[in-house]
């Protein structure tokens, strides 16, 4: 009788264990655990919005049961002291639906975001984000910007796109690995492959981890961030992009570009960043104006779409005929592009010299690829461009690569890595402030 009444009771409690994780899982059936939002705070994603030197953005995801979060910070101390100070600023709450796209899980989860104001130039502030009360991320540490021209380092990717998880997670900790103390960094587009689909982002934001929450992120819309939500209908801006990303608005553009196109100045650095899908006219007028008006000691473009493309049945040739002129009118330095899954870097105009340490230098031109996706060049094609002073540099097929922008004094250096770590492309812009004139180099003195 005692084993007949131990064996029914184990049945009876088996039977209650196994509605369980049916009751848990509602809603999130096929969800990787890493994509079922909850209490805590995930998809930490940190942006610039205002003065690099004083303010910085953040924002981050729950589940529907937190319906007041709160953002705090402090100036970061040798020890945990600094939580004492911190200040609590009040998060902006939005609700979201993914299921807006069919193939995404039907779940309503609630975005938040705080803008930091009024914070010290060049200094070390340590913050975390949460409900308040139970529920927080651990603290996270950034650096603010100098106010006046200083040394400056950031990370630049092409397109991470395709299984970005197994594929681009090794990359952007290469990345890490190799420029820690990056201030930021830059994604040209492309993010993922599937605009709306939320597994993608969800690989994004695991594959990047803490990084994203730490390198503050100047990310550029690709062709991918744009697909239809239903069969038939226009294309639109993924709907991720709005509520994870807060970004620059400006006001003076169509709506259509809010928070695709804006510019940041890091310590006397203009980095532009544009919207090469839409609406490429009235962004023509833009870029000029912010151009024309630029004091900044260097200047640089990111985009999409290749300017120079070098892989085959590419051609942004609206950009050649509309950007390009501005660039060299204003003296451009640098442009940063992806979409054509190769690695090409040029420059216009064509050298005067065959020696390796002179030049005549306007604008260097890169085309590069993160992500496992991979294209062939059209060496035809590239050869063509010299019409237009363009010269190829260094270019490369079949690898994943991440870039390093250093600026210090009066040189900007680019070093292109491969996933492994290793060194397979540098150039030096050397620039004298006062003339604009510019000469560059390939290889280290």
């Amino acid at each position: 009788m005692k084993l007949f009444n131990y064996l029914a009771l184990r049945v009876a409690i088996l039977a209650c264990l196994s509605v369980v994780p049916v009751i848990a899982q509602h809603h999130h059936d096929g969800l990787h655990h890493w994509e079922v939002p909850s209490r805590d705070p995930d998809r930490i994603m940190l942006t610039f919005h205002g003065d690099p030197a004083t303010s910085r953005a953040v924002t981050w995801r729950t589940d529907t049961n937190i319906t007041q979060a709160v953002a705090q910070i402090a100036e970061a101390t040798v020890n945990s002291g600094f939580a004492d100070d911190a200040v609590t600023i009040a998060a902006k709450t939005e609700p979201f639906d993914l299921g807006l796209y069919k193939s995404n899980a039907s779940l309503i989860v609630h975005y938040h975001s705080v803008v930091f104001e009024g914070l010290k130039p060049d200094m070390l502030y340590a913050y975390r984000v949460g409900d308040g009360n139970d529920y927080w991320s651990e603290w996270i540490q950034f650096r603010t910007a100098k106010p006046d021209y200083a040394p400056t380092q950031f990370v630049y990717f092409g397109d991470a796109q395709n299984d970005v998880l197994a594929h681009w997670s090794r990359v952007i900790r290469m990345a890490y690995q190799t420029a820690p103390d990056a201030s930021f960094v830059v994604h040209a587009g492309d993010l993922i492959n599937t605009a709306h689909r939320d597994q993608e982002w969800a690989e994004w934001y695991k594959a990047g981890g803490f990084i994203h929450s730490q390198w503050t992120a100047i990310p550029v819309v690709g062709n991918h961030e744009f697909s239809s939500i239903e069969k038939g209908e226009a294309r639109k801006l993924s709907i991720q992009w709005r509520p994870q990303f807060t970004l620059p608005v400006e006001k003076d553009l169509d709506p259509k570009l809010h928070e695709t196109v804006y510019t940041v100045d890091y310590q006397d650095v203009r980095i532009i960043a544009l919207n090469s899908n839409d609406l490429l006219e009235e962004q023509t007028e833009y870029l000029e104006k912010q151009l024309k008006n630029c004091t900044a000691k260097w200047k640089i473009i990111t985009c999409h779409h290749s300017v120079f493309s070098p892989a085959k049945g590419r051609d942004f040739q609206f950009a050649r005929e509309n950007w390009k002129p501005l660039l060299d009118k204003y003296g451009v330095d640098l442009v940063l592009n992806g979409h054509d899954h190769t690695y090409a870097r040029g420059h216009v105009p064509i050298r005067t010299t065959d020696s390796e340490n002179d030049g005549d230098l306007g604008t260097i031109y890169v085309t590069s690829v993160s992500g496992p996706k991979q294209y062939e060049i059209d060496a035809e094609q590239m050869k063509a461009y010299a019409t237009q002073g363009y010269r190829l540099d260094k270019s490369a097929e079949q690898t994943q690569f991440f870039q390093v922008i250093t600026i210090e004094n009066n040189t900007l250096t680019y070093v292109a890595y491969t996933t492994l770590g290793e060194e397979y492309d540098r150039a030096l812009i050397t620039k004298d402030f006062s003339t604009g004139k510019k000469t560059l180099r390939h290889k280290a003195e």
